[in-house]
């Protein structure tokens, strides 16, 4: 079967930079088109982005003599793919009708933004925790008026780092009360450590809006489908402090959590060891062999060492450990731009086409 040709919106800045170095080689996917402001509209992809390229593998070949469209000009992008991953930088409001005129041209849209997060038939899917929220898209189509547009998004990158690992122990042992403080590195505020040297040696006690989709973003994953629209769950009572650190690449959060009927160590080590998914049994190319990994060692996971586990894909979890507050408390490793946004962008695009929902035009 040929590749789905996939366009990146929003192509020059850090995720979306990802988004083009992962299309390279890929299995399923070939970068098709990738579009970005007018102020990049016309130069090819190597000159709009040049010494501003932020990761630390090469710039794919292919992806160096594309010459970048507009992206508000959809007709011209959505010509030639199959469907668009979005990573634009822009106002809210802009963003909102932007990724809907491409659902409304009939081009399956899976954004990495936060603007359509809370659309009630908008799906925010972890593709190892929620895919049965895929089912909300024909209800959404009926509203775009569509056959094959629709908007699925990803959940923000801080929740990547706890809501995976609690996922496994909420159905049998009931999540009651969640405090999560994550440390996260800079790259999720699309900088370098040459780019932003106030970071260097310094860390920042504020992330703009952050705590608010920590705290709300795991009700919507853990959701259902009712009446046509996703219905947030009411439970855990989810509090978080979010921190900007000195690390390049990784969020890290300390999670403190009471269980509606407690269980032991050994229960939650073998829930997180034996953990699979839909996404392990459709054998999607960018879904890790095992989501979770727990290390015994009391100094891991560690930024530097672990954040790179089976492709950056993997969620690291270590010091599981009796609280004197709460009744267990651990910590969680995930990269930020690869499980965290771009990484779990493409899995659900891998995911929206094993379900047979991306499709060759």
């Amino acid at each position: 079967m040929s590749k789905l040709r996939a366009g990146v919106i929003g192509g020059t800045g850090m995720v979306g930079q990802r988004f083009v170095s992962l299309m390279e080689k890929h299995p399923w996917f070939e970068l098709a088109v990738i579009a970005a402001s007018p102020r990049s509209a016309g130069k090819t992809y190597e000159e709009a982005v040049g010494a501003r390229w932020a990761l630390d593998t090469p710039m794919p070949e292919q992806a160096k003599h594309l010459v970048i469209r507009d992206a508000s000009d959809v007709a011209s992008v959505v010509k030639d793919v199959d469907f668009v991953f979005s990573a634009v930088d822009m106002k809210k409001e802009e963003i909102l009708a932007l990724e809907e005129a491409y659902a409304r041209a009939e081009c399956p849209v899976v954004s990495n933004n936060s603007a359509n997060r809370w659309v009630p038939d908008v799906p925010m899917i972890i593709p190892e925790i929620n895919p049965e929220h895929l089912a909300v898209i024909p209800f959404q189509q009926k509203r775009l008026g569509t056959k094959r547009g629709f908007i699925a998004v990803k959940s923000n990158c801080s929740i990547q780092s706890y809501v995976p690992a609690l996922h496994p122990l909420r159905a049998e042992f009931g999540l009651e009360k969640i405090l999560a403080c994550t440390y996260q590195a800079i790259s999720g505020a699309g900088k370098t450590f040459e780019t932003w040297p106030e970071m260097v040696d310094n860390v920042i006690p504020y992330i703009g809006g952050e705590e608010e989709k920590s705290e709300r973003e795991p009700m919507k994953i853990w959701g259902s489908l009712q009446d046509g629209v996703i219905k947030n769950a009411e439970t855990p009572d989810i509090t978080a402090q979010c921190l900007r650190v000195a690390a390049s690449n990784g969020h890290m959060a300390a999670v403190f959590v009471k269980f509606e009927k407690k269980p032991s160590e050994a229960d939650i080590i073998e829930r997180w060891t034996n953990y699979t998914s839909r996404a392990q049994a459709l054998a999607l190319p960018s879904a890790p062999d095992h989501f979770l990994r727990y290390f015994t060692e009391n100094d891991r996971p560690q930024t530097r060492l672990d954040r790179m586990n089976e492709g950056g894909m993997q969620i690291s979890i270590g010091r599981l450990r009796p609280d004197t507050q709460y009744d267990y408390k651990f910590v969680c490793l995930s990269h930020n731009t690869l499980r965290g946004a771009a990484g779990g962008g493409v899995e659900l695009a891998e995911l929206l086409c094993a379900e047979g929902l991306i499709t060759h035009k």
